[in-house]
C-alpha cells in the first residue's frame, strides 16, 4: 500500500488514492497513509455482528469515494462472491504465489514443501473464486538451495512492490482494460500474465 500510495504521490502513477481502509485498528498501514495525508478508515472485523454487516458497511465506505479501482494490499479477508461482483473489473489484488498454485495461506512454506526450483508472486483481477481471477502480471524468482520460509517470503516481497504498481499504472494509463469479464492490454486480449523474471539476490 505505501509503495503504490508513495508512487501516485510522485506522479509515477497517474492516480490517487483516495482512501485506505483497513479491517483492524493500530496497524501500520494506517499510519503510514495518515502521514502521507490519505484520508485513512477502520471497519473493524471483530465488531461486526457478521460478514454481511461487515461487508454493508465496507461497501458504503467504498462507494462514498467513488473509485475507478479498488486496490486489495494487504488486506487478508475473504470477501464474498455478491460483494466481488459489485466491483468486478475495478478490484485488484497481488497474491504470493505463481497462480494457480498455492491459493490460499502459506505459499512460501508449501513452494519449499514441493520442492518447487521456481516462486514468485501473481496480480490478478479479483473474482468470486479464492485467487482465482484472471492474472496480469507475475514476478518469478528462483527458489535458492538453503532457502527458507522467510528468505524466500523477503525475496518475493521485493518484486511485489515492482509489479504491483505496475499494473495500476497500467491501468491508469488505459492501457490495461477490462472487457466483459477478460482483461485485455494494449488492445489485445490478456489469455496468460505478462512475466517478468527476478534473480537471486
Amino acid at each position: 500500500m505505501a509503495t503504490i500510495a508513495r508512487a501516485c504521490l510522485q506522479n509515477r502513477i497517474a492516480a490517487v488514492v483516495s482512501v485506505v481502509i483497513c479491517d483492524r485498528p493500530g496497524v501500520a498501514g494506517i499510519t503510514t497513509a495518515q502521514d502521507l495525508g490519505i484520508e485513512t478508515h477502520v471497519i473493524s472485523w471483530k465488531s461486526a455482528t457478521d460478514r454481511a454487516a461487515f461487508e454493508l458497511t465496507l461497501g458504503q465506505c467504498i462507494d462514498a469515494y467513488k473509485p475507478d479501482l479498488v486496490v486489495l494490499a494487504g488486506f487478508m479477508r475473504v470477501l464474498s462472491g455478491p460483494f466481488v461482483e459489485r466491483y468486478a473489473g475495478r478490484m485488484l489484488n497481488i497474491h504470493p504465489s505463481l497462480l494457480p498454485k498455492y491459493t490460499g495461506l502459506h505459499t512460501h512454506r508449501r513452494a519449499l514443501e514441493a520442492g518447487d526450483t521456481e516462486h514468485g508472486a501473481s496480480v490478478h483481477f479479483v473474482t468470486p473464486e479464492l485467487d482465482g481471477g484472471p492474472l496480469i502480471l507475475q514476478a518469478r524468482v528462483p527458489v535458492n538451495e538453503g532457502d527458507t520460509e522467510a528468505t524466500l517470503s523477503a525475496r518475493v516481497r521485493v518484486t511485489e512492490h515492482v509489479i504491483y504498481p505496475r499494473a495500476i499504472e497500467w491501468i491508469a494509463e488505459g492501457r490495461l482494460e477490462w472487457n466483459e469479464g477478460h482483461p485485455s492490454l494494449d488492445g489485445k486480449p490478456l489469455q496468460e500474465p505478462i512475466v517478468e523474471y527476478f534473480g537471486a539476490s
